[in-house]
């Protein structure tokens, strides 16, 4: 699979890794925020009429 075909997550992923590494952002940190983003978006998706992943 092509990135161009892919599923817009896993371009969003792809983008998100690429930006982190282009800015060579420590583990540590880069984990430490992701929990924090995932832990938000969770918490809006479980609070929203809107399912993850929509457009």
């Amino acid at each position: 699979m092509s990135l161009e075909t892919a599923p817009d997550h896993i371009k969003l992923a792809v983008d998100l890794i690429a930006l982190l590494e282009e800015n060579e952002i420590p583990n540590e940190t880069v984990i430490a925020a992701l929990e924090i983003v995932l832990s938000d978006y969770r918490n809006k998706a479980t609070n929203s009429d809107t399912p993850p992943f929509s457009k």
